[in-house]
């Protein structure tokens, strides 16, 4: 199947992942913001949004994977493998930017810690 031939229901199957995944990516890199702030709870607020947006690209991926074992294949073009890479790196990226998010949350509640004892052994 050529782009040209492309049908508008793929097409705007193609645009909701790749926007979705687009949408999850730049929240996750928000989310990635607040933590380096210190705004932990900001961190937490854009990570859901994150989640749900990815969900969505999700939940469009998983009908079409349904119709297809049900016997209804899907025609496959690069714009379409294209969305999929969108799909797959930003479900990736989101999880290691958590990942990532956890070890600042680490790295602030040390800093505190150590500001305290350092304090405490100023006024001994």
């Amino acid at each position: 199947m050529s782009v040209v031939e492309m049908s508008e229901e793929l097409e705007e199957i193609i645009f909701t992942i790749v926007g979705q995944a687009g949408e999850c990516r730049g929240l996750a890199y928000e989310a990635l913001g607040e933590a380096e702030r210190g705004n932990f709870e900001g961190a937490e607020i854009k990570l859901k949004e994150a989640e749900v947006a990815i969900h969505k690209a999700h939940y469009v991926q998983t009908d079409l994977i349904q119709k297809e074992a049900a016997g209804e294949p899907t025609p496959i073009s690069m714009v379409f493998v294209h969305a999929q890479d969108h799909l797959m790196t930003a479900i990736s990226e989101k999880e290691l930017i958590k990942k990532m998010i956890n070890m600042y949350q680490t790295m602030f509640l040390m800093n505190e810690r150590l500001e305290k004892l350092e304090s405490k052994n100023r006024r001994d």
